[in-house]
């Protein structure tokens, strides 16, 4: 990348080693910054080195604990707008409170868009994330968001894996998009689990649209947050004649009891990113994780030179076409 002097890296503490995988491969280091708590719960940041003129890339994934790392990505912009950065892009991996981005009943909050309304406040010109919960997400933000997708690369790991007889479940009709995407990546057919919440956190499998017996099964959503639903889908696949069931994810929340369901017997392997750190003690055997660093440095590199991001995964594509 030319002119590396006007370009800056800054690594938030949510996700370091993700910041660190992307400074390699740009080969640009990352700006030390300075962040600590007060006694009091307060977040302290300081940008260490001169940001005046440049562009800046704060690499930070509003994750659990989601207050504490999205207030950080707030102070670290507003300490590099009034340092005279020329241009701030947020690299949100995984956009915390993407999941309340509507009214289901009176008197509720839209927190996404609440989200959206303080990055922009404090200064963000661009944010670039994965996945989001639901797409229209980026129509919270009047700045531009680009919204990359992590379903070809998971396609392309389990073309390698040379699966007999696939098919593509979606553990819900809210997925259904998301899994005919990947359907149509693998060349595979769909299936669709008819799931009702009675209330949250909770889910009840009503019904099986496709036929799974004798195949290979694929779950697919954004998020594994407590993994009971996936889990759950898991288990009803193989009563159904499932020979075996991989799950796949772009969001490793991982929460509660989450490694413990997912180490059940009914699950062949769990296929995640790297969007949200994955603590040691929670990578288990059956957890497979692929990175995304490759395609953030390549989206960085091309809005600091000003070139589209719409022909990210071109070379992905061509790959997938001769592997299927």
């Amino acid at each position: 990348m030319d002119e590396k002097e006007h370009i800056r890296l800054i690594g938030g503490s949510a996700n370091s080693e993700l910041a660190e995988e992307i400074s390699s491969k740009l080969g640009v280091p990352l700006t030390p910054i300075e962040v600590k708590r007060f006694n009091d719960g307060e977040i302290y940041c300081k940008v260490k080195n001169s940001v005046r003129g440049c562009k800046v890339f704060v690499i930070q994934s509003t994750s659990n604990p989601v207050n504490e790392n999205l207030m950080e990505l707030l102070i670290l912009v507003d300490a590099l707008k009034r340092a005279s950065a020329k241009e701030i892009t947020a690299i949100i991996p995984y956009y915390g409170y993407g999941r309340q981005d509507r009214k289901a009943e009176p008197r509720e909050p839209i927190t996404a868009k609440l989200v959206a309304n303080l990055l922009t406040k404090a200064g963000v010109d661009r944010v670039i994330t994965f996945d989001l919960h639901v797409e229209q997400i980026q129509g919270f933000f009047d700045i531009p968001v680009d919204n990359l997708e992590a379903i070809p690369q998971i396609a392309e790991y389990l073309l390698d894996k040379k699966i007999v007889d696939p098919i593509v479940v979606s553990p819900d009709v809210g997925g259904t998009k998301r899994a005919i995407r990947l359907a149509k990546l693998i060349d595979a057919p769909l299936a669709i689990i008819d799931k009702r919440r009675p209330a949250h956190g909770e889910s009840k499998i009503m019904n099986v649209v496709g036929e799974v017996k004798g195949k290979t099964v694929i779950l697919i959503d954004d998020i594994i947050d407590t993994a009971g639903t996936i889990s759950k889908a898991a288990e009803v696949m193989l009563e159904k004649g499932a020979r075996e069931v991989y799950i796949c994810a772009s969001h490793a929340v991982f929460s509660g009891k989450a490694i413990e369901k997912l180490g059940s017997d009914a699950i062949k392997e769990v296929i995640v990113t790297n969007t949200i750190k994955i603590a040691d003690e929670k990578k288990i055997g059956k957890i497979k994780i692929i990175s995304v660093a490759s395609l953030l440095s390549e989206s960085i590199k091309r809005v600091y030179e000003g070139l589209p991001l719409g022909v990210l995964f071109e070379g992905i594509y061509d790959r997938l076409a001769k592997k299927r």
